[in-house]
């Protein structure tokens, strides 16, 4: 078995871990899985650290930890994901490559489910952060390609809460790549790459949800939206959320929107070629609230702002990039197989 690296303190800043990137052997078919109990994969997933919202003590949870309180298997097809994503107890579920499956697997709570090396993939299909009978609180996903979902890639819903995505890869989705709606709360979304898309990253599920309006706390930071077009994120009714150190390249429509009387802080962000970097209001949306700071736009449009937002520092205390340097950070460490 392959040594686990140290983490970093770089890794520990990026949200990185680096148990997912170690190459472990295939368990085998669900009925005849094993756990693993090798010390230093468990040590390894034990020393995981969110940061961003997820990391906040809230809703009886203490940041969030997935599935380290239980074992740990590796899957390699959709029928073995399904059924540990689905059991009612902690798994650090690994991904070894590519897996194709059809629809939304439900993810219930007390989760990790992260890539090994950088050929992990779900194709096909997507994952759903819990039901209406079942949360899908506590769920870490990290270091997988998401292909081709027939509807979204990760759908976090259902007033989930507690849930981290960090160095994923999103593209060519049906509908959404990563959508955090109804009630949902306390996620982290961090250095993920988002490409050969449109609707990126959906906050609130409609204009029509108003029982979003005191939850959606999500913290975006560190993330490539590589030539997508829209929602990095559109916003409804959250507040705060905070959109941080990510890199906008070639974005056609918009960068962020807020609406809906959102509160969306948006600082140390770097816009390249964004003709409309941040919205308040956006097409039959009501206008949302946005304060914007020590953002870099070049070639790119003047953004909207309205208003003013709680600080996320009121719940979490974080560490800026200077903008000028995000270009050149975050498509070097965002993605699969870039966890340090």
């Amino acid at each position: 078995m392959s040594e686990v690296p140290p983490i970093t303190r770089r890794g520990l800043l990026a949200g990185a871990a680096a148990a997912a990137s170690v190459a472990l052997p295939v368990v085998g078919a669900a009925p005849r899985a094993r756990a693993s109990t090798a010390p230093d994969r468990l040590a390894a997933v034990a020393a995981q650290a969110a940061d961003g919202f997820a990391s906040v003590s809230a809703l009886g949870l203490t940041g969030t930890t997935g599935g380290v309180a239980g074992p740990t298997v590796t899957v390699t097809d959709g029928a073995q994901l399904a059924d540990y994503a689905g059991r009612n107890s902690p798994y650090t579920v690994l991904v070894s490559g590519r897996i194709e499956i059809d629809g939304m697997i439900t993810v219930v709570a007390d989760k990790s489910i992260l890539g090994v090396g950088s050929t992990a993939e779900i194709t096909g299909g997507g994952l759903q952060l819990g039901s209406t009978t079942r949360p899908g609180n506590n769920v870490i996903i990290r270091n997988i390609r998401f292909t081709h979902a027939s509807d979204d890639s990760v759908s976090v819903t259902n007033r989930a809460h507690h849930v981290w995505i960090d160095h994923c890869d999103f593209s060519q989705g049906y509908d959404g790549l990563l959508d955090i709606k109804r009630e949902s709360d306390y996620v982290t979304v961090s250095w993920n790459r988002f490409h050969d898309h449109s609707k990126t990253c959906l906050l609130g599920h409609s204009d029509s949800h108003t029982a979003d309006r005191g939850k959606l706390r999500v913290t975006y930071h560190h993330n490539f939206f590589d030539g997508t077009d829209q929602r990095h994120p559109r916003v409804r009714f959250a507040e705060p959320v905070h959109v941080y150190n990510n890199y906008y390249r070639n974005n056609r429509l918009y960068g962020v929107a807020s609406t809906e009387d959102a509160g969306v802080l948006v600082e140390g962000n770097y816009f390249e070629n964004v003709a409309h970097p941040v919205y308040s209001g956006y097409d039959e949306s009501g206008p949302g609230r946005v304060v914007e700071r020590n953002n870099l736009y070049v070639n790119s449009g003047a953004p909207q702002t309205l208003g003013t937002v709680i600080e996320p520092r009121t719940f979490y205390a974080y560490t800026l990039d200077a903008p000028s340097t995000v270009p050149t950070v975050v498509p070097a460490g965002a993605g699969v197989g870039r966890i340090a």
